[in-house]
């Protein structure tokens, strides 16, 4: 769920983030029905906090909110499982295409993606480590 966090964080920046918008309202309506107005709302909350982050570069904000979402996916994902498949789908196919990668003082951004199957795991991210 790091890629869809991520990539929806990102949209919230951009022109996509009315489609950002629509996805997530969409997927609610299939799995959380009654939070609809909520998730309707929220991306408007949200696209302010990164566009004042971006604005102060302050990528710590920018990761933070990614990481909430992250966590609200994983969950949504542990509680549905039948929506994961669409979770993954939809910061690739639809979201990703539309994030212009972003060049600044950390450099370009960076698009991962990966594909777990099996009951494999794949990690990704910054500052990573076991032990």
């Amino acid at each position: 769920m790091l890629a869809a966090g991520t990539a929806l964080v990102g949209a919230m920046a951009t022109d996509a983030w009315q489609q950002a918008r629509t996805s997530a309202v969409e997927l609610a309506r299939r799995v959380h029905p009654e939070r609809v107005p909520a998730v309707e709302a929220e991306p408007a909350e949200v696209r302010e906090e990164v566009l004042t982050a971006r604005e102060a570069d302050d990528a710590d904000a920018e990761n933070g909110l990614a990481q909430d979402w992250q966590r609200k996916l994983q969950r949504l994902v542990r509680d549905h499982p039948e929506p994961a498949r669409e979770l993954r789908r939809v910061p690739d196919q639809e979201l990703a295409p539309l994030v212009p990668h972003r060049n600044g003082p950390s450099g370009p951004g960076t698009v991962s993606t990966a594909t777990a199957g099996d009951n494999s795991t794949v990690i990704q991210g910054r500052d990573i480590r076991f032990g």
